[in-house]
């Protein structure tokens, strides 16, 4: 398992558990606004962590933290994803797996043979917008999709998530959110930051990108309450 990268300690991306985050490279998308741009266009030229010191730590952080975030990139590109998350069940370790739903496959497999606990499944924008969020022209959905509605209907711990960019979001956007995942559990809004490499100023494009204001995002849960058990910002 290529490993690129390990925050040794989070109190907010595993929600109610004090946990490690770990990052893999490479993802299918190519979101412009992206702040981890090494990791999605150059991971084989980033340093690594070698699996020997990342269950060295583990082992010896047993008994103080609680679960392991995997998160990317895609973590789902990797193959053996599955044989790393078996050794940190293993060390009786929670798992919480970071995904932008391209795989749902593997999430059920994963699912299926109990490997994690918790899923958190980015949404980049509505279903007609996609394309333009993800950087890939006639992006295709069905995979989303499907992974979405698998989530909404299985028996595990997840949420819904999207990092808001004010060129990129709006209101309509968020109605049609609404309506594509009515019923799930839980769905936060993270405001973009305009921090680390944005895949955007790599590519050297046009694009421009900034963030709404706390207040302004508060103006969006109203329009999602009414869809999901749960709605709020995330990190603000």
């Amino acid at each position: 398992m290529k490993i690129h990268g390990l925050n040794k300690l989070t109190l907010l991306d595993y929600p109610g558990h004090m946990a490690c985050t770990v990052f893999t490279g490479h993802c299918n998308m190519c979101c412009p606004f992206c702040h981890n741009a090494p990791l999605v266009l150059f991971p084989d030229a980033q340093p690594q962590l070698s699996e020997k010191e990342f269950f060295a730590f583990l082992t010896k952080r047993r008994g103080v933290l609680e679960g392991v975030c995997i998160t990317g990139g895609e973590p789902t590109l990797a193959p053996d994803l599955p044989l790393f998350i078996e050794e940190i069940k293993a060390l009786g370790y929670l798992v919480k797996l970071d995904t932008n739903g391209t795989n749902p496959d593997l999430l059920r497999r994963l699912i299926a043979a109990n490997l994690i606990d918790f899923v958190a499944m980015d949404i980049k924008s509505s279903l007609p917008h996609y394309a333009e969020a993800v950087g890939i022209p006639n992006f295709c959905t069905d995979a989303v999709r499907e992974s979405a509605d698998f989530l909404m209907r299985a028996e595990i711990l997840y949420e819904f998530r999207t990092t808001v960019v004010r060129e990129l979001h709006n209101a309509n956007i968020f109605l049609e959110i609404g309506s594509w995942l009515h019923g799930a559990n839980a769905y936060y809004l993270q405001a973009f930051e305009k921090t680390g490499d944005l895949i955007c100023q790599f590519l050297k494009t046009s694009e421009r990108f900034s963030a709404y204001s706390s207040e302004e995002l508060n103006e969006f849960l109203p329009l999602l309450s009414p869809h999901f058990r749960q709605v709020a910002l995330r990190g603000i």
